[in-house]
């Protein structure tokens, strides 16, 4: 008697979203195949033939599933909730199995293509431009109204997808589309209002089967994170038929024609269009749960068995409940500890708790569809009944999230964005591009080439790696007016709230999170004067509190009597020294607000220092013969600064005029530089480049409204374990041991 061969399923994709199918293919006696890149995936330990290789990889997948067939033959293959559709097809056509040609999936896989192929064919989509570059982008938006949305034609789950909503919004966008985008290319399109829809469809023998019709809950504008959806959907019936009538066009019109297919749906006021389709089922839970809990429907085995080149099962629904599902997305952070899960899944009508992380990893600010905490999916008897228990069921969660030293930098640069609102996007590297012509704001003044050249000049510079020899604990402390520092780092002064960056913290605030952040740290915060007449006492006062442990700069008031009465009321607070930013001597806002400013004489300056009982720092040389008339004037300090490319268009970078500058003031005066210090090996630079201490100021803010105090002390530790790593590989034990024999300029630069 011969024994019955089990079929064997090879399924593309062992992650939780693959689990549930998994699940049923084994429940339905299959031996199933699972190819993950992940071989500790759930959907691998699972698996009766796990294969350790990429969902992407098409080509090593095919020769995969063909070495295997010709021991073990396969007889389906399919994925669910992942984009490896074209993987799939390409494995159905090598081995003859049921199954999509590999064009359609590529149609259906890519944005660009998907579209073009549905206009062509009539089906209603929302206007779109194929894009490569920026440029490409600002040529759409001269023939596409904003609101605009860009995406990567080529990834899933909302990643890189983001709205465009005023021009400002453009480049900022463009980089998070392009960071996503596996193959580069993109796809900008119109916004569309209105509410959206997810539906899934079985195919099989020319007959499309609607399976499922859900409202989608879009939410943290301008991402497009799906928070949850509800089934079936309450929107108008004539809506939901003109909808389903939308899908079942495009999924012809691709060429969809066996297997299952997935589609999002905007109702706009012109009628449905098409955001998206896919040739599998849904992702996010409502193929696996949501459906066949609300109608008694096991969709996935009917997938199982098209794949297989049977039958579907009976495809119609058992039961009429509701059904929702909700991610779980907490505050970010680290998360300490999450409770109640047991007492959660004991209330009547919650089905599944899905817990994607656990104590000790971090919750994320989500910008797509991916990294939530988890998911709670309940049913009810009416569709109020399913929300309110998924309600009552996140309560009931208790997820911990950790204090503020358990941040990280993505987290404050998040944070920071919300209140920046529009004055700064806290790009991922603050290199001036986004900002570029913003004064008042936090760019650069112009085409802001000043700001972004104190980047490029640091960058010119390279760093030898030295790591025979004895340094192993660096010291970085340094003494300043006295002081000692753990760090050669000064938090640079920056005010105007209001007026450069949207209001998002108070000048009180600010100062407090400033000094306080820096003593935390070991170093000392500097406070600045502002338009506004009575702004520096605000700094005042917040040294003043501190025991003097701060150094307030002024501007270069056109009367020496006003700024005397600055220093006076420095000195009154106890302040370690005192400034004056002579490079803001026309500064844009100073004007605006009728606040006189102008240069000054080194007899001018000489005048202000006798009035002076405590160091005086010069701020904004950019020449050999402005720091030998600083000399003259009885500086001090100086700081080489360009004010941050906020003064003056086409300057040179700090980096670029540094060495001179310090070499000519020979140590007779203390050397400070600021402009485009962002990691500790640009401070291991500016200080073989010869300056003794270092300012930072963009990061600084960002992290002070990110985080406060907190976030702007835990940059500066950032910074110091950066620097204590360059410091150990390039063999620098002390700060005065890091000299020019560590650097080089790049080859071709002068």
């Amino acid at each position: 008697m011969s024994i019955k061969r089990p079929k064997h399923l090879l399924i593309v994709g062992g992650g939780v979203f693959q689990v549930p199918a998994i699940k049923i293919a084994k429940s339905m006696g299959l031996k199933v195949v699972v190819t993950d890149y992940n071989s500790e995936a759930e959907g691998m330990l699972l698996a009766d033939y796990p294969i350790e290789v990429s969902t992407r990889n098409i080509n090593l997948t095919v020769n995969t599933a063909k070495q295997f067939h010709r021991t073990c033959p396969l007889d389906g293959v399919l994925t669910v909730g992942t984009d490896a559709s074209q993987t799939v097809a390409a494995v159905a056509d090598a081995l003859n199995l049921p199954g999509i040609p590999f064009e359609v999936a590529e149609r259906a896989t890519d944005k660009i293509k998907m579209r073009q192929v549905l206009k062509e064919k009539g089906v209603s989509v929302p206007d779109f431009r194929p894009i490569w570059t920026l440029e490409d982008c600002r040529e759409a938006i001269k023939e596409m109204p904003l609101p605009l949305v860009i995406k990567p034609c080529d990834n899933m789950g909302a990643r890189g997808v983001r709205k465009v909503e005023r021009l400002d919004d453009l480049i900022p966008a463009f980089r998070e589309a392009k960071e996503a985008s596996i193959s580069g290319k993109l796809i900008l399109e119109e916004f569309m209002e209105g509410p959206e829809l997810s539906l899934d469809a079985l195919v099989f023998e020319d007959n499309i089967h609607i399976t499922g019709v859900a409202d989608r809950i879009i939410e943290r504008d301008p991402y497009f994170v799906e928070v949850g959806h509800t089934l079936p959907s309450i929107l108008p019936a004539e809506q939901q038929t003109q909808a389903v009538d939308v899908f079942k066009q495009a999924i012809s019109a691709l060429g969809i024609d066996i297997g299952a297919a997935k589609g999002d749906i905007k109702i706009t006021p012109e009628g449905p269009k098409i955001v998206e389709i896919a040739a599998r089922l849904s992702g996010g839970w409502m193929s696996a749960y949501t459906y066949p809990l609300a109608t008694g429907v096991n969709l996935y085995k009917a997938a199982i068995q098209i794949a297989l080149g049977e039958k579907p099962s009976d495809l119609t629904p058992k039961t009429s409940l509701f059904s929702a599902e909700r991610s779980l997305l907490p505050p970010a952070g680290k998360i300490l500890s999450i409770r109640g899960v047991e007492e959660a899944r004991k209330i009547k009508g919650v089905k599944e708790i899905i817990l994607m992380k656990e104590a000790g990893d971090m919750s994320e600010e989500p910008r797509s569809n991916m990294g939530k905490v988890g998911y709670v999916i309940t049913v009810g008897k009416t569709r109020e009944e399913a929300i309110s228990i998924n309600e009552l069921a996140r309560e009931t969660l208790k997820i911990e999230i950790g204090a503020p030293n358990d941040l990280t930098w993505d987290i404050i640069r998040n944070n920071a964005r919300k209140k920046f609102y529009i004055a700064c996007k806290a790009c991922t590297v603050c290199d001036g591009l986004e900002c570029a012509g913003k004064v008042p704001g936090i760019g650069g003044i112009g085409t802001g080439s000043a700001f972004t050249e104190n980047l490029t000049a640091l960058a010119r510079y390279q760093v030898n790696l030295r790591t025979i020899h004895e340094v192993k604990a660096p010291d970085t402390s340094v003494e300043l007016f006295g002081h000692k520092l753990a760090l050669p780092v000064l938090a640079a002064p920056i005010t105007g709230m209001e007026t450069n960056l949207a209001g998002g913290m108070d000048e009180r605030e600010y100062a407090d999170a400033i000094l306080d952040g820096c003593l935390e740290s070991g170093t000392i915060g500097m406070v600045g004067d502002g338009a506004s007449p009575k702004k520096y006492l605000i700094g005042l006062e917040a040294i003043k509190k501190r025991g003097g442990l701060g150094i307030p700069v002024f501007k270069p008031r056109e009367y020496n009597l006003d700024i005397i009465m600055r220093f006076k009321a420095a000195e009154d607070a106890g302040a370690v020294a005192v400034g004056v930013d002579i490079d803001a001597a026309s500064f844009k806002t100073m004007a605006q607000k009728g606040q006189a400013v102008g240069p000054k004489t080194v007899s001018e300056l000489r005048e202000l220092k006798s009035h002076l009982k405590v160091p005086f720092i010069l701020k904004g040389i950019m020449n050999v013969e402005s720091a030998l008339a600083a000399i003259e004037a009885g500086a001090d300090a100086i700081v080489v600064s360009n004010h941050g490319g906020r003064v003056m268009d086409h300057m040179p970078g700090t980096a670029e005029v540094l060495p001179e500058i310090a070499n000519a003031v020979g140590g007779r005066i203390k050397v400070l530089v600021d402009g485009g210090i962002r990691e500790g090996i640009d401070i291991l630079k500016m200080l073989a480049l010869g300056a003794d201490v270092v300012m930072i100021g963009r990061p600084v803010c960002i992290a002070a409204f990110g985080a406060g105090q907190e976030g702007v002390s835990y940059y500066l530790r950032e910074k110091l374990n950066e620097l204590k790593k360059a410091m150990i590989l390039t063999g620098c034990g002390s700060i005065d041991q890091i000299d020019p024999s560590i650097i080089f300029r790049k080859k071709g630069d002068r």
